[in-house]
């Protein structure tokens, strides 16, 4: 009975302390993202989440995805990609193209202006995050923080690195 009951305090700290991480993992996201977005708004007039999708667009094969594609790879609904691309293509970042042999089958392209406002925000993107890391960590933290983070994005189908 002794073993089973330091078994079962080992099993529920375990979990404590997945909890814990997956908790921080995700507040950290938060504050990076809160941080991000006020200056993507500001100098680039992108959300984080614009960001997002055009980077999706410009890591596919011809800079175009199909709405549905789009949606899974940022594990949200078609209607919400609908909602995020109207704007963007508007201003002129992104334009529908439809498919050579399939007329009902739609992508949303990244267009030349897209691409080059994305490299803007990348700049922008990159340089926070320069300080958000290397205000914290040596280089050898960061190399093992990079690992620990590509081991819990392994396997996933809509990595971006």
């Amino acid at each position: 009975m002794l073993a089973y009951a330091n078994i079962l305090h080992y099993i529920v700290h375990m979990t404590d302390t997945h909890s814990t991480n997956a908790l921080r993992l995700l507040q950290a996201a938060d504050v990076f993202k809160a941080e991000l977005s006020g200056e993507f708004s500001s100098v680039h007039g992108l959300s984080v989440n614009e960001f997002m999708l055009m980077l999706h667009l410009d890591t596919a094969p011809m800079h175009r995805l199909a709405r549905v594609e789009l949606a899974k790879r940022m594990h949200v609904n078609a209607s919400t990609i609908t909602r995020m691309v109207a704007p963007m293509e508007k201003i002129g970042l992104l334009d529908r193209q439809t498919h050579e042999r399939d007329a009902r089958l739609s992508f949303v392209v990244l267009t030349k202006t897209g691409r080059t406002r994305l490299s803007e925000a990348r700049d922008t993107f990159t340089k926070r995050a320069e300080k958000v890391f290397d205000d914290r960590w040596d280089k050898a933290e960061l190399d093992q923080l990079s690992a620990m983070l590509h081991r819990l994005t392994a396997g996933s189908t809509t990595t971006l690195t």
